[in-house]
């Protein structure tokens, strides 16, 4: 049997045909707009990522402006910003973008300086992106202390902080950051206590393994010459805008931090008498270090740059409230009479937060008195800048705690206790605990000499 096919005629097929190219065009519009979008996605990508790199040039130009003009937070202009520059690419010197900066130069107290960056491309200006960064120059309070000569922490010490000596560290003690000496061996003196003098390590000692930890030896050296502050420069300072003390004619000035953010200050005109006292080199002291009487001179607000410079001893106690350095010295320098800073008190800070802080720079020595009270705090940057932070050595003369929030600076071998060679205590505070001030980093007291590495980026975001 036969069975006939139902072919369409011509015209069927045509129709069939269209509706087919119909169907199939209406599916290919969403997907040319897909490929269009993820096309214009890639180009808003592409654009984006070499903003970020024209806005990263702006911040490495900045950087690079503060390193050769540390002060300068005009960009050279003398004026306010913005301050807007071209990004040419160095191969073929056409401009590639551009980018616009913002400085906000470092808030009083501070050396971090902020430096915003936007930048764009010359050929998709309308996609910008910013970078946000924080400089700032570390102070030379680094370290919770720092000194150039031999150092001993005794077993009943602790640190609280980084230190460092350019020459041998013996550590019995407590401490919960870096500690380091400049040298990998050495011969250390009988001042260190038994088994001295004998060949050590550059940091030896009988510290518990989790402090060892700490330990560093090999390190490099501390260049003291950087710790010369510019006295010249604080002087001028303290004369228009500070508080300036000429030579007493008498035995030195007593200033008084009183805790509404004044500053008595005294003329000292006689000494209460104490036993002859010995130095960390065994120099005999016949002088007397407390005052006996004085007599005010005036009481002021702490200056608003912070800065009082004396051209005599002095004698620094009580509450700081405010920002300040007390810097005792007589130019040109002379060993014979350079002046000591000595802290016959307590000098303490309302609160540890960095809103007050107080640096001491003598010339001479910083010294605790003979009269300081039997427990002691001391709130404060302190530096001998050709001497030693110390207690005199005075026979049997022992005293039970010494509390330090800050740092200590020291050419000179520091101390406050002395030792016989049993290794018990015959002079100066049984207890001490030295708890470095995290503040003076970056937010020194006035004046107060920074680092020699520059600026160091502290933060780093984007948008």
């Amino acid at each position: 049997m036969k069975q006939r096919l139902n072919i369409p005629e011509r015209g069927d097929i045509l129709v069939l045909a269209l509706v087919l190219v119909s169907l199939v065009g209406l599916a290919e519009i969403p997907l040319f707009d897909v490929l269009l979008g993820e096309q214009q996605v890639t180009v808003t990508q592409g654009s984006s990522e070499e903003a970020m790199q024209v806005a990263e040039a702006g911040i490495d130009y900045y950087q690079w402006h503060l390193a050769h003009y540390p002060t300068d937070y005009q960009d050279g202009t003398g004026q306010a910003g913005p301050y807007t520059h071209t990004y040419t690419d160095f191969a073929t010197q056409s401009q590639v973008g551009t980018f616009q900066l913002t400085i906000t130069a470092p808030p009083t107290g501070s050396t971090i300086v902020t430096i915003q960056s936007t930048g764009w491309t010359t050929a998709n200006p309308n996609v910008r992106r910013t970078i946000t960064a924080q400089y700032g120059i570390p102070s030379l309070a680094v370290n919770a202390f720092l000194t150039n000569s031999p150092i001993w922490i005794g077993s009943d010490e602790s640190v609280g902080g980084q230190m460092q000596s350019n020459s041998l560290v013996r550590f019995d003690g407590t401490g919960n950051a870096p500690i380091m000496s400049a040298v990998a061996t050495g011969t250390c003196p009988s001042s260190m206590g038994s088994p001295c003098p004998a060949t050590e390590n550059g940091v030896f000692g009988s510290a518990s393994a989790s402090v060892k930890a700490f330990w560093k030896y090999p390190v490099p050296a501390v260049d003291f010459s950087t710790l010369t502050s510019d006295l010249a420069t604080l002087k001028s300072e303290a004369q228009t805008g500070g508080i300036y003390l000429s030579p007493s004619n008498a035995k030195g000035y007593s200033l008084v931090f009183n805790s509404n953010g004044t500053v008595s200050v005294y003329k000292v005109t006689s000494l209460k008498s104490n036993p002859t006292g010995w130095d960390v080199n065994g120099t005999a002291h016949n002088e007397y270090t407390d005052y006996q009487n004085r007599t005010l001179q005036f009481t002021k607000a702490i200056p608003s740059n912070g800065i009082i410079y004396i051209e005599d001893n002095a004698w620094v106690e009580g509450t700081v409230n405010g920002r300040v350095l007390v810097a005792a010295a007589e130019l040109p320098y002379n060993p014979s009479t350079a002046p000591t800073i000595y802290i016959p008190n307590n000098i303490t800070y309302p609160a540890k937060d960095g809103s007050s802080v107080l640096g001491l720079l003598a010339q001479n020595n910083v010294v605790v008195t003979y009269h300081a009270p039997t427990n002691l705090e001391v709130d404060a940057a302190m530096i001998a800048q050709n001497g030693s932070v110390q207690f005199f050595y005075y026979p049997n003369d022992i005293k039970t705690s010494i509390y330090v929030f800050g740092s200590i600076i020291t050419y000179g071998q520091w101390t406050w206790t002395w030792v016989d060679s049993g290794n018990n205590d015959v002079s100066g505070y049984q207890n001490t605990n030295d708890t470095y001030d995290g503040n003076l980093l970056y937010k020194p007291p006035p004046g107060f000499p920074l680092s020699s590495s520059g600026y160091q980026q502290l933060t780093w975001s984007s948008n």
